[in-house]
């Protein structure tokens, strides 16, 4: 039996690793392509040949309106790359999700097959077509026609898993958009598999390669600090870089990420005062909080097997974050999750039948992730109090409310 490792542990960032068979037929060649993204391996290699049923698909967001999407291509002159120091200016990809008038024509495409066929060839999978990644079926719209009023809209910023894609917060995104949340997913340069320029340039994993400790980890969680500030400062400026930027309300502004995201988000937060409240789902964090602490709202969301309080290990982590916590907080786990039931991969693995660790399904997963981010959101940047913060709720018993000074979860 194997499980999925945490980011951090990796050192190939989609490695091979033994799976086994849900109680279900599985659709064999999409199998092996979500296997790939997720660091898993094929189950049977007699049935590689099967062809996939159906097109694998995100499900569909909960909110309103229906959402919109471009991507911006951005550059840092005040700062070479991080991590390839030749390179004299840090360079991003940022996708951008909204809610829109009305739907578009053009479904916005998961990711290109380029970036679909590196991860395939990450994971040594050569049994399926190279673009079956870029065929993931989304919600939203390329360059729909935004809603809203100038400076109405709240902004949210994602940050990926260490190697991950920006897509792989996709569902998360589209969910915030419908609700009427300006969406910014950061893609980090050379701190994932493949990466698309417009200019038709591909990045690869640079950090992927590298033999990190603590001190390089915490240098990945400063530098997408400085990512973060620096796409703020491109959204919201004198002179934005997305031409309905004049909808984003500046004064409400916030961060999640998942794993070396969500551990990213609390440099950010000590980094750059513009984020308002910030979540770290299932990330653990190495870089110190400030010596006074932080003040603003902060969700650590995470899965039972590394975070419960008291447990030998990472537990110590998120218990020395929440010392340092000095605002509103909460530290909610969600039984039978794995670390990749916070994003996408939760949900694919699960329409092809293979086992991510995971004892809850990847949709009702993916519904507890959205539904209490959205929460945490509407309450800190909307002030509209959410009564499913403060306790346990019948709709949601997976999700326990942790008492670090108590050692329980409830």
């Amino acid at each position: 039996m194997s499980q999925m490792i945490d980011d951090r542990t990796r050192t190939k960032p989609f490695a091979l690793l033994t799976t086994w068979r849900r109680g279900r037929r599985a659709a064999v060649a999409g199998l092996v392509a979500v296997m790939a993204v997720s660091g898993l391996a094929p189950v049977a290699a007699a049935s590689a040949s099967a062809s996939a049923s159906a097109e694998p698909y995100l499900p569909a967001p909960t909110g309103a309106r229906p959402v919109g999407t471009t991507s911006l291509h951005l550059k840092d002159a005040s700062r070479p790359d991080p991590w390839v120091p030749s390179v004299k200016a840090r360079e991003l990809m940022v996708s951008l999700w909204y809610p829109a008038e009305s739907p578009g024509r053009h479904r916005a495409r998961y990711m290109t097959p380029k970036e679909s066929e590196l991860l395939l060839k990450d994971g040594d999978i050569t049994s399926v077509p190279a673009d079956t990644l870029s065929k993931v079926r989304t919600h939203a719209f390329t360059d729909a026609r935004p809603a809203g009023r100038p400076h109405s809209l709240p902004l949210v910023v994602l940050s990926p898993g260490h190697s991950k894609p920006r897509s792989e917060l996709t569902a998360l995104a589209e969910d915030l958009a419908s609700r009427g949340y300006v969406v910014a997913a950061i893609g980090h340069t050379y701190e994932n598999v493949a990466q698309t320029f417009p200019d038709g340039r591909v990045t690869t994993c640079v950090t992927c390669e590298m033999k990190k400790g603590p001190a390089e980890w915490v240098k990945l969680e400063k530098g997408r600090a400085a990512d973060v500030s620096f796409v703020l400062d491109e959204l919201t400026g004198a002179r934005p870089k997305w031409k309905y930027a004049r909808l984003i309300d500046t004064s409400r502004i916030g961060m999640s990420g998942q794993s070396a995201g969500g551990a990213s988000t609390l440099s950010a937060m000590a980094a750059d005062r513009r984020l308002r409240a910030g979540i770290d789902v299932d990330g653990t964090v190495e870089a110190p909080l400030p010596e006074g602490g932080l003040s603003r709202p902060f969700l650590l969301l995470g899965k039972p097997a590394t975070y419960t309080p008291g447990k030998p290990g990472t537990a110590a982590n998120w218990e020395s974050v929440w010392a340092g916590l000095h605002g509103w907080k909460r530290w909610l786990l969600v039984d039978g999750a794995a670390h990749t039931s916070f994003t996408d991969l939760g949900v694919l693995v699960d329409q092809f039948g293979i086992e991510d660790g995971a004892d809850i399904p990847g949709v009702r997963a993916m519904a507890i992730t959205r539904r209490y981010v959205a929460a945490f959101f509407d309450q800190h940047l909307r002030k509209k109090p959410q009564p499913l913060l403060d306790q346990p709720s019948a709709s949601y018993p997976e999700v326990k409310f942790c008492a670090p000074e108590k050692k329980t979860c409830a």
